[in-house]
């Protein structure tokens, strides 16, 4: 049975074992109806044009994990930020973990989205939030919609500095030989409200698994939102990674997405204005080999006056490796005074590597200071050979070079210790080892 026929038989009975709500119900209904209609997106679609799924859907998924595994912290301790003390959110083949997990007793809302799906005193805040600025049009977006049942849900009320980082962490065990898995996660955070996240999706082994999440983020008036994603699994894993955000009057939201690991990982990253004197940041790092195969869609919805987004996006492309960057910025008439600028460097260290790049921009205000740019090369010959002569072998030389294009990035990232654990990652994917961190 393919995957889609199989979902969809499956759905009447993932309806009937969770909590009957009539209006959840209703929004499922026409979820499932929307993914029956359109299926997997296609490289038919503009959209997806640079990615096909054919060869993920091609495994034999089961769609619900047949039994709870459950996993020892000395397993998978390193794939923690145990530097610093972190709120824990852990599930584990799509279940919570409550061994692994340590969630927050002191004002926050730092729990499960099963229980702010089916607990009478979530209602307000699932009424008002979920699902009002996932696409409605998104063929996969629907299909998680539909099965919409555990994640993350975090609601951080008005003028709370969250103290410490917020880790979301779904690890698959491998014990189903094929799994598909559909985390959705609810961020609000308050007026006046900061907080940090971070995000991670690891494999424990190499059966294939997919996984198409949801995140729906809503920040407030004057709301600061630092949220970070790791993506470095094994080879075996697909990741769709579906993050929607909307921005009320002065808030500033920043994403930096780092993706080193994986076969497919398509990521969409939706912004929408709100509000005036809103600045939005998109920023990543792709380091990828082999034939691995990483899809940045990013679109800034810029529909009030006074706003500001920047987009900075660095790859580095070796073996057959496929990296594609489809940014758009959209500029409604209303949207004067914006600033929205966006940049894509890319480098190929192999002739096999390929990047298809598309930055766009859709402007209708006439009052806009709006930029986009693009480059594709490879390292800088006279930067190698001026290292070199200096004593610093081609390695070394070459990496160094390397940490230089993705620092601006990275330089970014406001958690010390995240920042190291990220420098770490890269000079494990360019097989040196530094003195230093980023």
């Amino acid at each position: 049975m393919e995957l889609k026929e199989k979902l969809l038989s499956s759905f009447m009975a993932f309806e009937e074992k969770i909590d009957f709500h009539q209006e959840l119900h209703d929004v499922r209904s026409q979820a499932i109806k929307n993914f029956e209609s359109k299926g997997f997106p296609t490289k038919k679609e503009e959209s997806w044009k640079y990615t096909s799924l054919n060869t993920i859907l091609k495994n034999d998924f089961s769609v619900f994990p047949k039994k709870e595994n459950t996993i020892e912290f000395a397993e998978v301790k390193k794939y923690f930020l145990h530097e610093i003390d972190t709120y824990k959110v852990v599930f584990i083949d799509g279940i919570f973990s409550s061994f692994l997990s340590s969630t927050s007793h002191d004002g926050l809302d730092v729990c499960l989205m099963s229980s702010g799906l089916n607990k009478p005193k979530y209602k307000m805040y699932i009424d008002e939030y979920f699902n009002k600025i996932a696409s409605k049009e998104e063929s996969l977006t629907s299909l998680n919609t539909a099965f919409a049942s555990e994640g993350a849900y975090i609601n951080i009320p008005k003028s709370k500095v969250v103290e410490k980082p917020i880790e979301i962490i779904y690890f698959s065990t491998g014990s189903e030989a094929a799994l598909m898995v559909q985390p959705r996660n609810l961020v609000i955070v308050g007026e006046n409200a900061h907080v940090q996240i971070i995000e991670r999706h690891q494999s424990l082994n190499d059966n294939p698994v997919l996984t198409n999440s949801v995140t729906e983020i809503f920040a407030q008036k004057r709301a600061i939102v630092d949220y970070y994603k790791i993506q470095n699994d094994v080879q075996t894993a697909n990741l769709i990674d579906n993050t929607y955000i909307a921005q009320k009057q002065e808030s500033h939201v920043s994403v930096h997405t780092f993706s080193f690991g994986g076969n497919i990982t398509r990521n969409n990253l939706n912004f929408y204005h709100q509000g005036e004197r809103i600045d939005s940041t998109l920023k990543g790092v792709t380091i990828i080999g082999d034939k691995q195969h990483v899809d940045h869609y990013t679109l800034v919805q810029h529909a009030t006056p006074n706003c500001e987004s920047h987009q900075n996006y660095k790859t580095i492309l070796d073996g057959s490796s496929t990296g594609v960057f489809n940014g758009k910025i959209f500029v409604e008439r209303e949207a004067q005074k914006t600033d929205a600028f966006q940049k894509n460097n890319n480098i190929l260290l192999s002739d096999k590597a390929t990047i298809n790049a598309k930055p766009q921009l859709e402007i209708f205000a006439d009052d806009v200071k709006c930029s986009h740019g693009c480059t594709i090369g490879q390292l800088d010959e006279n930067a190698m050979f001026y290292m070199q002569q200096r004593g610093i072998p081609k390695k070394e030389a070459k990496a160094l070079l390397m940490y230089a294009f993705t620092s601006e990035v990275t330089g970014s990232i406001k958690i010390p210790e995240l920042r190291s654990k990220i420098a770490r990652i890269i000079a494990d994917k360019l097989g040196v080892k530094m003195g230093f961190d980023l």
